[in-house]
């Protein structure tokens, strides 16, 4: 008999045949998970959201676009509208500059009214000779007060302590002038020097009607900053203004004295405004001295120290202080 050939139970097709078993049930779990409803799902609900996040993007970017755009319309407005400001400012300084000329212009009489204008003066002169008491001086008084000058300059303290009683500033400026029928330059600045025109700074106004009315009417107005101490107006008006063939008086305003040291400013009013032969200054100084309040309060120490300095001051320099006590002088 034959011998029958031994059967193994893992040949190579059983092996293959497994594999491919193997393979297709795995293959079949792919193929359903790939085609799962769920998974179908989030994937369109991925794609609709790219799809929205796209559209909101391009409408950022028109947005920002559009902004973009307007903020170049809007800086180059800008650049225009300050162009615009400029010449505006320019234009409105020139017709600042010409009214203030207006009003600084002498009033031009025709032949008939000059030749009425000296005849009137001569006779005036006349009436005057006349007169007993008569008396014809170089340095002739109104009050005490010398006002033999031909230039006078105004130096105010325009601080918060002066602005309370401005009202009664204002009438002894007017009481001043008053007092000067007509002079050959005027000048007003602040006691820091500040110059009441700025556009005519450190050059004589001269002297006309208009003009006066001009400076009554800015004063009343007029506050720039002050640091109540006159010594740097007093040295920047004489430094400014003094000439050997002009005969000028400086008026000064003011209630209160903040400087460091009354003697150094003394000491320095010498050194610029000093003596002739004939022991005359360069100019006069006058004070006007207001009181620091009307409520019978003790006198603070700024106001005496104001007084003290303006006293000694005047007194150097040939002129007057004068202390007011009320508003009623």
């Amino acid at each position: 008999m034959k011998k029958r050939r031994n059967i193994e139970a893992f040949s190579l097709s059983f092996l293959d045949c497994i594999c491919c078993g193997f393979g297709a049930i795995v293959l079949l779990l792919v193929l359903s998970k790939i085609y799962d409803p769920n998974n179908l799902n989030v994937q369109a609900e991925s794609i609709e959201l790219s799809q929205s996040l796209k559209e909101q993007l391009e409408e950022i970017q028109n947005e920002s676009s559009f902004v973009d755009q307007n903020y170049r319309e809007a800086k180059l407005n800008t650049v225009n509208l300050l162009q615009e400001l400029e010449v505006l400012n320019k234009e409105l300084n020139n017709v600042r500059g010409e009214y203030a000329i207006s009003l600084s212009k002498p009033i031009e009489l025709d032949d008939n009214e000059k030749d009425l204008e000296e005849a009137k003066q001569k006779l005036s002169d006349e009436i005057k000779k006349m007169q007993p008491d008569f008396r014809r001086a170089s340095n002739e008084a109104i009050g005490g007060i010398p006002v033999d000058s031909e230039y006078i300059i105004f130096v105010i303290d325009t601080s918060g302590s002066m602005q309370s009683k401005w009202d009664w500033a204002e009438r002894k400026l007017s009481e001043v002038l008053d007092v000067y029928p007509t002079v050959k330059g005027l000048q007003i600045m602040n006691d820091n020097g500040r110059f009441m025109f700025q556009q005519y700074g450190k050059t004589w106004l001269p002297d006309t009607p208009q003009l006066r009315q001009s400076i009554k009417n800015t004063m009343r107005q007029w506050a720039p900053f002050s640091d109540s101490d006159p010594s740097d107006g007093i040295s920047y008006a004489i430094q400014s203004f003094w000439a050997p063939d002009k005969k000028i008086s400086i008026y000064v305003f003011g209630d209160e004295f903040q400087g460091n040291s009354m003697q150094a400013v003394l000491n320095d009013i010498d050194r610029i405004n000093i003596e002739d032969e004939n022991g005359d200054r360069l100019v006069r100084i006058h004070a006007v001295g207001f009181p620091y309040s009307f409520g019978g309060s003790r006198i603070p120490q700024s106001s005496q120290r104001f007084a003290g300095l303006m006293r000694l001051l005047c007194e150097r320099n040939g002129g007057t202080f004068v202390a007011l006590t009320n508003n009623d002088r």
